[in-house]
C-alpha cells in the first residue's frame, strides 16, 4: 500500500523507513513478530518507547502542547504503517492511547502536569480496572465500591483481565460511589496509584503460557479524592470517551499485513498452500485484508478534512477481529501438528512442574495465537456490541 499523495509525504516515509531500520533493535523485532500474546514484551515495549521519545515520535496523536508532533492525518497514518509493517511493537495503549487523551480531556491541571509528561517518557506505566468477574460487556453493572472517606475514596473490590497490572505504576479505574436508580450516574473514575496497601495482583496465565493478564483485589484501598477524574459520579462519561480510543483512533492495516505475510511463510513451509481448500480460505481473509485497507483510507479521508470517523471505529474494530481470528486458524491448519505445541517454560508456567504436558515440546506460535486471539473479538466491546452499536447508529434499526 501506498497512500503518499504529496513528494513531501514520499520523503516522509522514506525517513521512517530510514529510522527504523537503524534505530529499532533486532531483538525486539524477532520477539514481537515471533510472540503469541496479544500485547508486546512489557520491557521491550518501554526500551522502544524510549527510542521514539529521544526521535520525538513517541506521540503522533497528541497534541504539540504535551509532546505531539504536530503531523498531518496523512503522516500520522504513513508513521503506524511502516512502523507496523517493520515489526515494531506498538506503544502501550493503556498509556498512550487511553489514559493521555482522557486526562487531557478531564483531568485537573495538577493530574496533567504530574503525570502526562511522565508517560510520554516511558517513566509511569498504567493499567485499566474495568473489567469486573460479573461486569464484561454490562459494565454500568460493576460493583467495585469507592466509599468516601473524609479526604480518601476507600476502594473494596476486585477487576479482572488486567493487562499489565503486574508492570503498572499506576491503574485508572472505575468504582461505584453511588447507589443512583440509573446505574451508570452512580460510577466515578480513580486513578490509583499500585503501591497503595490494599492491592493484592492474581496472575492469570493464558492457554498458550502467557503471563499478560491479572486479577487485582483492592481491600480498604485508600484513594486521595484528588486522584477524581471529571467530577463524583462522571465515571461513565469518561470512561465512553476512553472507549473511542480504545476501539478506534488507531489503524489496523499495518498490523493486519504482518499477521497475513506470517500466515503465508508457514504455509510455505509445512506445503499447505498446495491444498486447494486452504488457498482459497487464504484468499478470503487476502480479500477482507483489501476491504480493511479501504475502510482505513475512506476513514482516514474524513479525517484530512476534518469530519468525525462516525461508525468507522466500530466497523474497523469488528473487521479487524474477525480477519485476525482467521488468520490465527489457518495459522494451526498450515502448521498441522506442530501447532500443538508450548516451549517447556511456558508449559511449567501453565500446568505447573509436577503435571504431564498435554502438548509436545515444540514452537508455541501457530497455538499460542490462536489461544490468545480468542479474545481480541471481546476486547473493548464485544462483536455483538459493535454489531448494536452499528445497527443502532448506521441502520436506525
Amino acid at each position: 500500500m501506498d497512500i503518499a499523495a504529496t513528494a513531501e509525504d514520499r520523503r516522509f516515509r522514506d525517513e521512517v523507513r530510514e529510522f527504523l531500520a537503524g534505530e529499532l533493535p533486532d531483538d525486539i523485532r524477532d520477539r514481537w513478530v515471533g510472540t503469541t500474546a496479544i500485547f508486546p514484551d512489557f520491557e521491550d515495549g518501554v526500551r522502544w518507547q524510549k527510542i521514539l521519545h529521544r526521535k520525538g515520535w513517541v506521540a503522533p496523536m497528541w497534541p504539540v502542547e504535551w509532546g505531539g508532533t504536530g503531523w498531518s492525518t496523512t503522516r500520522k497514518y504513513i508513521f503506524e504503517y511502516e512502523t507496523a509493517v517493520a515489526g515494531a511493537p506498538p506503544i502501550n495503549p493503556l498509556n498512550y492511547r487511553m489514559i493521555g487523551p482522557v486526562l487531557m480531556r478531564f483531568g485537573t491541571e495538577a493530574q496533567k502536569l504530574r503525570h502526562l509528561p511522565r508517560i510520554l517518557a516511558s517513566e509511569e506505566a498504567w493499567c485499566q480496572g474495568y473489567s469486573e468477574p460479573s461486569s464484561g460487556s454490562d459494565l454500568a453493572s460493576l460493583g467495585c465500591r469507592g466509599d468516601r472517606d473524609g479526604d480518601h475514596y476507600v476502594v473494596d473490590g476486585s477487576k479482572i483481565w488486567t493487562t499489565y497490572a503486574h508492570k503498572s505504576d499506576w491503574m485508572f479505574c472505575l468504582v461505584r460511589t453511588g447507589r443512583e436508580a440509573r446505574k451508570q450516574d452512580g460510577i466515578s473514575f480513580l486513578l490509583i496509584d499500585m503501591t497503595t496497601p490494599g492491592i493484592e495482583v492474581r496472575p492469570l496465565i493464558t492457554l498458550a503460557g502467557d503471563h499478560e493478564i491479572n486479577q487485582v483485589f483492592f481491600t480498604g484501598v485508600r484513594v486521595p479524592a484528588t486522584n477524581l477524574v471529571g467530577g463524583e459520579g462522571r465515571g461513565w462519561e469518561v470512561a465512553k470517551y476512553l472507549l473511542e480510543f480504545e476501539r478506534g483512533g488507531n489503524f489496523a492495516t499495518g498490523r493486519l499485513k504482518l499477521n497475513l505475510e506470517r500466515v503465508r511463510r508457514i504455509a510455505s513451509a509445512a506445503g499447505a498452500d498446495r491444498s486447494g481448500d486452504f488457498r482459497r480460505r487464504l484468499a478470503e481473509a487476502e480479500i477482507a485484508f483489501e476491504s480493511v485497507s479501504l475502510a482505513e483510507l475512506r476513514e482516514l479521508s474524513r479525517l484530512k478534512v476534518g469530519q468525525n470517523p462516525g461508525n468507522a471505529a466500530s466497523t474497523i474494530k469488528l473487521a479487524n477481529a474477525n480477519i485476525t481470528q482467521l488468520l490465527t486458524e489457518l495459522g494451526v491448519e498450515a502448521a498441522g501438528p506442530d501447532a500443538a505445541a508450548l516451549p517447556s517454560e511456558q508449559l511449567a508456567a501453565f500446568m505447573g512442574p509436577n503435571e504431564p504436558p498435554p502438548w509436545t515440546a515444540g514452537e508455541a506460535a501457530a497455538s499460542g495465537r490462536y489461544f490468545n486471539h480468542r479474545a481480541i473479538s471481546i476486547m473493548g466491546g464485544s462483536n455483538e456490541i459493535q454489531h448494536d452499536i452499528l445497527a443502532k447508529r448506521a441502520l436506525g434499526l
